[in-house]
C-alpha cells in the first residue's frame, strides 16, 4: 500500500520533514530562505502521523531532510538546485 504524502506544497513550495539536530536540514532551510523559496517545516519528532511516509519513501529509514514537492513527490536531502529544478525556481 502507498502512503501519500500527509502534507501537500502550494506550487513554487515545498513541504520539509525535518528534525532540529539535523545539520543537513538547517542549511537546506537556509538556503531556501536565501532563495525565497518558501517551505512548511514538519518535525517528524513532534509530528509522528508523518513517519509511516517517511519510512515509506526511505526504504524504512527515518531520513531527513525529506522534501516533498507541489506534485506529491518527494526526494531526500536534495541540493539546492535539484529544489530549484523541481519546483521550477
Amino acid at each position: 500500500m502507498t502512503i501519500p504524502a500527509p502534507h501537500t506544497p502550494d506550487a513554487g513550495s515545498v513541504v520539509m520533514y525535518s528534525t532540529t539536530w539535523c545539520g543537513y536540514c538547517q542549511r537546506l532551510k537556509k538556503q531556501l530562505t536565501s532563495e525565497g523559496i518558501g517551505y512548511t517545516e514538519v518535525d517528524i519528532e513532534q509530528d509522528a502521523s508523518v513517519i509511516p511516509f517517511i519510512e515509506q519513501v526511505n526504504d524504512g529509514n527515518w531520513v531527513v531532510p525529506t522534501v516533498v514537492f507541489p506534485d506529491g513527490s518527494s526526494a531526500t536531502n536534495p541540493s539546492l538546485a535539484q529544489v530549484k529544478e523541481r519546483i521550477g525556481a
